[in-house]
């Protein structure tokens, strides 16, 4: 309903309320059980909660030999329990018969797809299409397609990027964290689909890292939103060093200040490599590619 823009959804506001019909019968019985209708529930916990209270109540009753009285029922959330609203004897009393000034509507298989076509896509569509067009998890694709704002925005961001999961990572990264700071709704965030998309493929390129272009780079581009991200990034000193003789002498410095750790290291505790990635990154103040730090790293410590 919310991607419909039917109704807002929100169930504890009254917006949107569940009525449940529930009946049991004995076990091999022909003939249905009687119904009973738990109505204006405000919350799917609820609505489960009524269903298990209400379930049991018409076991007991039909096991002790009673019968289930067709009634209208409300549930107390507080009590967890349900109670009678009003008794309906027959079955008319539902309204049960065609209502004379409500004529028939036939729609043509035409207007049905004219109609399908003008709607955006459904959570579970874009939850399929994340997963096995874009290959993204589970969990990426669910937080994606939970609210409608973000995943249209992510919908026009993934027209100006392949990087899918970079663009997903940004998105519920650094893009929700600027919205819930200043509780926002996507709708109201101030840069275009096509200028994140610009952002993420220049920080993809490798000549920042996504570190600094979360902390630095974005709050910069966002008050400069017409700004290029690359031209930002150099009036910022943000773009990341790619000499590799000053790489080697970061990561030389890094090497001699422990070379008790450089022993342990070569001596099978391969988990100090995160201590000197932090250590040659601290050295080249963010400005070098960890990916290229890494593989050089690597090289020198296993020499």
């Amino acid at each position: 309903v919310r991607y419909r823009d039917i109704c807002d959804g929100n169930m504890e506001e009254g917006s949107l309320r569940c009525d449940a019909n529930v009946s049991v019968r004995l076990r091999g019985a022909k003939s249905f059980g009687q119904k009973v209708e738990v109505k204006n529930m405000n919350s799917i916990r609820n609505v489960k909660r009524a269903l298990e209270y209400e379930v049991k109540r018409q076991v007991e009753v039909l096991e002790k030999g009673g019968k289930i009285a067709q009634d209208t029922r409300s549930f107390d959330a507080a009590e967890g329990h349900t109670f009678t609203m009003r008794s309906k004897e027959e079955a008319n009393d539902y309204r049960y018969f065609t209502e004379p000034d409500l004529p028939s509507l036939i729609l043509s298989d035409f207007e049905i797809q004219h109609i399908k076509e003008e709607m955006p896509p459904l959570p579970e569509e874009l939850f399929s299409k994340y997963i096995e067009r874009l290959k993204l998890s589970d969990y990426d694709a669910s937080i994606l397609t939970g609210d409608k704002a973000t995943a249209l925005y992510f919908e026009q961001v993934i027209k100006f990027t392949k990087a899918y999961k970079a663009a997903a990572n940004w998105m519920m990264g650094p893009v929700r964290s600027w919205i819930n700071e200043r509780a926002l709704s996507m709708d109201k965030f101030p840069l275009k689909a096509k200028q994140l998309a610009h952002l993420i493929d220049f920080v993809e390129s490798g000549m920042i890292s996504f570190s600094i272009a979360a902390q630095k780079l974005f709050p910069a581009f966002i008050n400069q939103p017409d700004a290029i991200p690359e031209k930002l990034a150099a009036q910022l000193n943000l773009l990341q060093n790619a000499d590799n003789d000053e790489l080697k002498n970061w990561i030389s410095a890094s090497m001699n200040a422990y070379p008790d750790k450089v022993n342990a290291y070569r001596s099978g505790n391969k988990n100090l490599l995160g201590l000197f990635m932090g250590d040659v990154m601290k050295r080249a103040r963010g400005k070098a590619d960890p990916k290229k730090v890494n593989e050089m790293l690597r090289k020198e410590l296993e020499r």
